[in-house]
Order: structure tokens, then C-alpha cells, then sequence
């Protein structure tokens, strides 16, 4: 097979028309050549010509590429396993989703025992001919008897809810709409629940305008939309985003109100359920911090929290004296990162992230530390959900060459028992994981896993993938999946770098990778690369880098910066341009991470890492092949980001290497995304990589 960027006919790419559209941002005029490509391809046939004509060239390269039915007969082969979450038990039944394998969609059902006969509760396959519509957020009254759930379609991040009677399996004529980015919460008599909405869009407006004036809303049950009483909203911020939950003795509803960015600081609202007609009292009234509410014990509210904690802490406020002199430090902040805490059989499972693995301790209700829960293993942990009255509760754990694993939990015992194993096609003992720690540009300490079949050769001729987000505090855990299960059968080593705005190690880690040290988060990938070289696993040749929405950034970043580092480059839904991101659904949620053009000093920055602007400035030279993912009902990162980044890409390659884009139609940001277009879009991927890396993989029959 040819080597990289050798001997591959020349492609021909569509025209892209450009358009004369310059703004002056703060003196410095910036030109937008593609700013049409923007326009929504449901209303726009120039825009959706494009995409027709982008894919005809796409499909019929990864069409000319031998092994790739090959791949997406293996991978689709490994898919086919049964997948189930862990129970979670309320009304004395247990609740649980399951896919029989290659399902489209997980399947909910409902069990009167742990260990009886399920029935099946909603099958959203049903729902759709393609698999596109997905159960998109549940809730269950306490009794067990109501099911309110989300609908979404196409893989956008409206949903419309609905209820369910779980005894009969009826549905209520109840159908809520406009809501995104929340969830709904019962009161303890289960007659209703409390939800968040945006006002309706005007039209055309759906997918892409900015999404402001989130209001609090109760439903009850058996009436229609247009009754509901509205609980709480914020005229003079309509920025602000505002989510409630009841407590767990139906008396207090917990209000949320974020300030308008995935920072997620919150201040707390909260109203007493036995006064109806008493206000909601402001308990948290900045913005300085984040707070998480755990439970309560009557009016003494529990919270994890990174006030005077950057790796986070569990405090208890009175809200008789809830001056901050009064609130009482629980379980102190440790050398490790706290995640999550949940309140089960009245203690606090903590699940703490040690070096990007999961550790889980228990503490008593005074924060005294009672035993740490022995995992089976270096990898993720998540679940120990439950009641206050539960003495068992379940968590799933896998790793990267570990399947998921259901595990019940005796919280009186301590005791670990299997409750469930995914049965997986492969033998994970042909596998090995370990982690690394490699030196950043400014002299930082980062982690990496490396996983990959035993025995290979460190001779610089490994295909490798090295997979990054850095964004958000969202950390990166040992965790399984099929598709890079596969890549490491075909011969290829797989790493992730827990690099710098990721959540890791703390609002520490995190800031250091947001605003005006984005910069820290590039050059700790670009660090991994080159400790990968370095180190013999691959060279540059062979090196392909991946990452998705702000990894897609990520991705188109660190090629624009070091295009000669790496063989090929797999950018999904990413933010390529970080002049305009906010002014698009839910972008502006992401100022906090990125900042705003709209201040002259992050515009400076923004500007210069941007990716679409860096193509445009750095004018022609050798790209890497490239093969850009995205779906034309995006509404979370609208796919004029990966259209615009596309489009200036084809125009700037002056050297062999392939510049394509993939359009999923009917699909979204990833969520609800069906089982066979997850498939064929990885298959795809995958077979690009092969020819790209010049690799001849391994593929069982």
C-alpha cells in the first residue's frame, strides 16, 4: 500500500463559492469567505447542494477503499453483544435499559423482583423506520407508577415529554415541548413534576438561533401545556440557565440557576413545597462558585462544592443559619479529585478520580470515612445510585480492554457481587493498558493511557491514535469501547491524554486549559504526540489524532499549528470557529471556557488558535489527510463550524493528502445517535485511517 501522501490520485474537490464578507473586530478586519456555508441546510438548497456534492466525493473514496466492508462487517460483529445499565430500583421496582446487540435504540423495562421476569416499557425501535428517534431523559414519580421521558429526533437537544402509566402501560395525552438541557423532577404525591422550557422559537429559528429566556415550570399530570404554572424565571437574566430538583422527602425544591456558560457556577434557590404560597429564598446568591445538591436532612441541605476546595469538598449549610461563617465542612478536599457524591442507605459514596482512575470511598453522615469499595480493577466506576432507605446499591465498571461489568453493592457488608458481564466477541487477556506521564511545553506533568495488543515492537511503525478533549472539566476515564477495541485488533495502539482543561485534577486543571491559557491545552497534545514518537511507538507517518466538539477544536487546532505531526486527523463536530461560536443555540453557554471575541483581549487569542481562521491565515501548504465528521441536524454545534473548516481546508491543501467531509443526515451532536449509523460512520473512519496510515490491518473473518 502506498505511503502517506504518495501516489494517491489527485481528487476534485466541489466548488465552494466565496463570499466578500470582512468585519472589523476591535481594528483588526477579519475576512469569512464561507460565512454562507452557515445557513441551515434545511432551508437553504445552496447550502444542501453542498452537502450533497461534499458526500458524493467523500462516499466514493471510503467506497474505493478495499478493507472497508471488511472492517464494518468486523466491527458490526463485536457490536452484536447484549448491553444493559445498571438497575436502578424505585417503588420497589427496578428499572433498567438493555440492547439485545445491534438495536438501534436501547430498550427501557421494568422488573417487580431483581432477578424476574422483565417487561418491556418503551421501545423507541418503534418509534422510527431509521432508528433516529431516542429516549432523551427519564423520570419516575416516587411510587414507581408515572414515567415522564424526553423524545428526541434526529439527534437534536429538543425534546418533547411525555408520560406513561408503568402498571398498564398506557400513555397520558401529557406532551411538553420546547425543552432542552433539563431534566423533571416529581413531587412526593407524584401528581406532577417540575421541568425547565425555552419560550417557542420563531420560525426557522429552531436549530440555530441562541437559546435565552429558560423558565421554571410545574406540570401536572392529565392537563395540558398551556396550564402550567410557571415556578420560577429571571427576566433580567435571560441568559441564565434554570433546572430544579425535589428533595428526597418531597419537601424542598432545589433550584439551580447557572450563569449562562458550561462553567456551570451556580447560585441556589430553594422553596419550601409545604408553603405554597411561600417565595423561593435565595440561599447561594452569586455566581462564584459551583454547588451540586446531594440531599438533605430536613432544612440542613448537603452540597459538593469547590468553594475553598479546587479538587472539591462535601459541606452542610443550615438554612436556618445559612450565613457562610455557619456552613460546616463535611469531607474536606483531598489530594484526588471528587466527581460525584451520592447519599444511599445513608452514607456518602464519593467517587473520586485518582490520576483519570476511579477510587470510590464511603463516608458516614458526619463525613467520617467508614471503607473504600475494592474495584475490580484500574478503569471507570459510575452509578451507586439509590435511596436514603436502600441498602444495596449498583455500579458498572469497565476499562479500556474490559468490558462493562454490573456490580451490586452491599452498603451495609461492603460486599461486591457480579450481577451482570457484557460478553464481548475478543479475549481481553491478548490486551494491555498502562498509563504514562509525559512532560508538557511549560514543564507540566501530564497523564496518558496506552493500550494495545501484547507483544508489539516499539519500532516506530505502529499505527497509533491518540484521542483528546481538554475541555469543560470534563475528565477522560479508562473506559470500553467497541470501536477501539477494534483499532487495537487491527494492529493499531490507541492512547488518551489527559491533558489540561479536562477535569482530572480540579478547577485547577481545568482553568489552566480555558480563556487565555487555551493554548496549554494544544501543546499538551501535541506534547503526547511527540512522547509517542519519541518513545517508538509510531512516527509521524503513522500517527492519526481524534477528538469530538470541543476535541474536535482540539484536533483542528493542533493541525493548523503542526500539520507536520501527524499522518491523518479525525475532527467530529468540532468548534472551528471561535470568532462567532456564541452567537449560535447553545454556544454562548461556552464563553466561560473559551471566552468571547466580543472582549479585544480574548479576540486576540481566539483569533490566532481559531482553526478555520488559521487556515485563512496561514494561506496553501501540506495538510495531513483529513476526513471531517459532522451531521446536518447539529444543534448543538451547528455544522456551518465543520462545513466552514472544510471548505477552507480543500482550498489551502497543496499537498496529496485527502481532504473530505462526512454529512450524517438526520443526526445530531452524538446523542440518540442509532447503533447502524455509529457503525458505518466508525467503519468509515477506520478505513481512512488504513489507507491514510498505509497500514494492512488485521481482520478475523
Amino acid at each position: 500500500m502506498e505511503a502517506w501522501g504518495q501516489r494517491q490520485p489527485a481528487l476534485q474537490y466541489p466548488e465552494t463559492r466565496k463570499v466578500e464578507v470582512v468585519e472589523d473586530y476591535h481594528g483588526v478586519s477579519v475576512a469569512d469567505p464561507y460565512r454562507w456555508l452557515e445557513d441551515d441546510v434545511r432551508q437553504s438548497k445552496d447550502v444542501a447542494a453542498w452537502v450533497e456534492a461534499q458526500n458524493k466525493v467523500t462516499f466514493a473514496y471510503l467506497e474505493s477503499i478495499p478493507q472497508r466492508e471488511a472492517i464494518r462487517r468486523r466491527l458490526t460483529d463485536l457490536w452484536n453483544y447484549e448491553k444493559m445499565s445498571a438497575p436502578v430500583k424505585v417503588g420497589g421496582r427496578y428499572f433498567f435499559t438493555r440492547n439485545d446487540g445491534l438495536q438501534n435504540q436501547s430498550v427501557l423495562y421494568v422488573r417487580e423482583q431483581l432477578d424476574g421476569p422483565a417487561r418491556l416499557l418503551l421501545d423507541p425501535n418503534t418509534w422510527s423506520k431509521d432508528g433516529t428517534v431516542a429516549i432523551s431523559g427519564t423520570a419516575l414519580s416516587d411510587d414507581g407508577r408515572y414515567l415522564a421521558y424526553g423524545v428526541a429526533e434526529a439527534g437534536s437537544d429538543w425534546t418533547t415529554w411525555k408520560v406513561l402509566d408503568v402498571d398498564s402501560g398506557k400513555m397520558f395525552p401529557d406532551e411538553l415541548k420546547w425543552i432542552k438541557f433539563s431534566g423533571a423532577s416529581w413531587t412526593a404525591d407524584g401528581k406532577g413534576f417540575f421541568y425547565s422550557r425555552f419560550p417557542e422559537p420563531p420560525p426557522g429559528a429552531a436549530f440555530q438561533g441562541l437559546n435565552l429566556n429558560m423558565k421554571l415550570y410545574y406540570h401536572r399530570l392529565g392537563t395540558p401545556q398551556s396550564e402550567d404554572v410557571l415556578v420560577y424565571h429571571r427576566p433580567d437574566q435571560p441568559r441564565w440557565g434554570i433546572n430544579a430538583t425535589v428533595t428526597e422527602d418531597g419537601r424542598y425544591l432545589i433550584i439551580s440557576v447557572n450563569d449562562g456558560t458550561t462553567s456551570r457556577k451556580v447560585r441556589i434557590v430553594y422553596k419550601d413545597l409545604q408553603e405554597p404560597y411561600g417565595l423561593p429564598i435565595e440561599l447561594i446568591d452569586n455566581h462564584d462558585n459551583k454547588y451540586f445538591f446531594i440531599g438533605n436532612d430536613g432544612p440542613v441541605f448537603y452540597f459538593l462544592t469547590d468553594y475553598n476546595a479546587q479538587k472539591y469538598q462535601v459541606i452542610a449549610i443550615d438554612t436556618r443559619k445559612p450565613e457562610k461563617k455557619d456552613w460546616k465542612t463535611l469531607i474536606p478536599e483531598t489530594a484526588d479529585t471528587l466527581t460525584d457524591v451520592n447519599l444511599v442507605g445513608n452514607v456518602f459514596i464519593c467517587i473520586y478520580l485518582k490520576d483519570a482512575r476511579t477510587q470510590v470511598k464511603i463516608h458516614d453522615l458526619e463525613g467520617r470515612f467508614i471503607r473504600e469499595v475494592d474495584l475490580p480493577g484500574i478503569g471507570t466506576a459510575s452509578g451507586f445510585s439509590g435511596k436514603r432507605s436502600d441498602t444495596i446499591t449498583f455500579y458498572t465498571f469497565s476499562s479500556f480492554a474490559t468490558p462493562p461489568s454490573i456490580y451490586s453493592y452491599n452498603i451495609l457488608t461492603g460486599e461486591s457481587r457480579l450481577y451482570w458481564r457484557a460478553k464481548v466477541k475478543f479475549n481481553p487477556d491478548d490486551y494491555e493498558v498502562k498509563q504514562v506521564f509525559y512532560t508538557s511545553k511549560d514543564g507540566t506533568r501530564v497523564p496518558m493511557f496506552i493500550s494495545h495488543k501484547k507483544g508489539i515492537k516499539l519500532d516506530g511503525n505502529n499505527p497509533t491514535l491518540l484521542y483528546g478533549y481538554g475541555g469543560f472539566n470534563i475528565p477522560l476515564t479508562p473506559a470500553f469501547s467497541v470501536s477501539r477495541l477494534q483499532w487495537m485488533e487491527m494492529g493499531g495502539v490507541f492512547a488518551v491524554a489527559n491533558i489540561r482543561g479536562g477535569g482530572e485534577y480540579g478547577e485547577a486543571w481545568h482553568r489552566a486549559g480555558t480563556r487565555l491559557q487555551k493554548q496549554n491545552v494544544f501543546d499538551d497534545f501535541i506534547a503526547a504526540a511527540e512522547y509517542l514518537i519519541r518513545e517508538k511507538y509510531t512516527r509521524p507517518e503513522k500517527l492519526a489524532i481524534q477528538g469530538g466538539s470541543n476535541g474536535g477544536l482540539l484536533v483542528g487546532a493542533c493541525m493548523t499549528q503542526r500539520p507536520d505531526l501527524f499522518g491523518a486527523c479525525l475532527p467530529a463536530v468540532g468548534v472551528m470557529d471561535m470568532l462567532r461560536f456564541h452567537k449560535f443555540t447553545a454556544g454562548r453557554y461556552w464563553v466561560d471556557d473559551y471566552g468571547s471575541s466580543e472582549n479585544p483581549q480574548e479576540f486576540r487569542e481566539l483569533y490566532r488558535y481559531s482553526p478555520y481562521h488559521a487556515l485563512l491565515r496561514n494561506g496553501p501548504r501540506r495538510y495531513p489527510a483529513t476526513l471531517v465528521t459532522t451531521a446536518d441536524t447539529d444543534d448543538r454545534v451547528v455544522p456551518g463550524h465543520s462545513f466552514k473548516f472544510a471548505a477552507a481546508l480543500q482550498a489551502m491543501q497543496t499537498g496529496p493528502a485527502p481532504v473530505l467531509i462526512r454529512i450524517e443526515t438526520k443526526a445530531g451532536h452524538g446523542a440518540g445517535k442509532p447503533t447502524s449509523k455509529i457503525i458505518e460512520e466508525i467503519a468509515d473512519q477506520w478505513a481512512f485511517l488504513v489507507k491514510n496510515l498505509a497500514f494492512q490491518p488485521t481482520i478475523p473473518d
